[in-house]
């Protein structure tokens, strides 16, 4: 059945350009993510509040490599976006920002993230995010970009909001985490809010 509609991005259209490095200021960058990365992978998701909110744990550097060979066929695949957030010198691994559940017909996709300990509370997280959204929404054909955070994860509120990510309401009882379902918070932005 023929749409009605021309697709917001055209299939074909990320996978036809190199996943871009974007610098977000103060010598961090979001880069495409390398295999080498694995071992800082591995140890970020040690981390309790990472495994609080993510419900993953990387138990050895071969389970994080998988999950990182992921990331870069999405790409090409186009189901997704995966960026380490790095130090542009030295690059330390910082945190990793995510377009995800990519609908390229409706230009649609979730921003998802986490960041080391050791950069929480810097500012980076939200730098980063804030850049991803101009990127997607300005260069990457993107029309709405969604944020789920549960309602718990007071954090993760106060980067979508100074990231300009309004909230949109709860979805109840949404998302199974390690103690039980949570209720999910909703911010998006919309490409007019660019």
């Amino acid at each position: 059945m023929p749409s009605l509609v021309a697709p917001a991005i055209p299939v074909g259209a990320l996978a036809a350009s190199d996943q871009p490095t974007l610098p977000i200021g103060s010598g961090v960058l979001l880069r495409p993510w390398r295999i080498i990365d694995a071992e800082a992978v591995m140890k970020a998701f040690q981390d309790p509040e990472i495994q609080r909110w993510h419900v993953r744990r990387a138990d050895s550097v071969e389970e994080a490599r998988e999950w990182i060979e992921g990331w870069q066929s999405s790409w090409s695949d186009e189901t997704g976006g995966h960026w380490a957030v790095a130090e542009a010198e030295g690059d330390e691994l910082l945190g990793r920002m995510s377009l995800k559940s990519l609908h390229l017909e409706d230009g649609k996709a979730e921003v998802a993230y986490w960041m080391m300990p050791t950069a929480r509370g810097s500012g980076i997280c939200t730098r980063a995010v804030t850049t991803l959204t101009r990127w997607a929404l300005e260069q990457g054909g993107f029309h709405r970009l969604e944020l789920e955070h549960s309602t718990a994860n007071q954090a993760s509120c106060r980067v979508a909001i100074k990231a300009g990510f309004e909230g949109e309401g709860v979805l109840r009882g949404a998302a199974l985490h390690a103690d039980g379902w949570h209720d999910m918070h909703l911010h998006a932005r919309v490409r007019t809010e660019a």
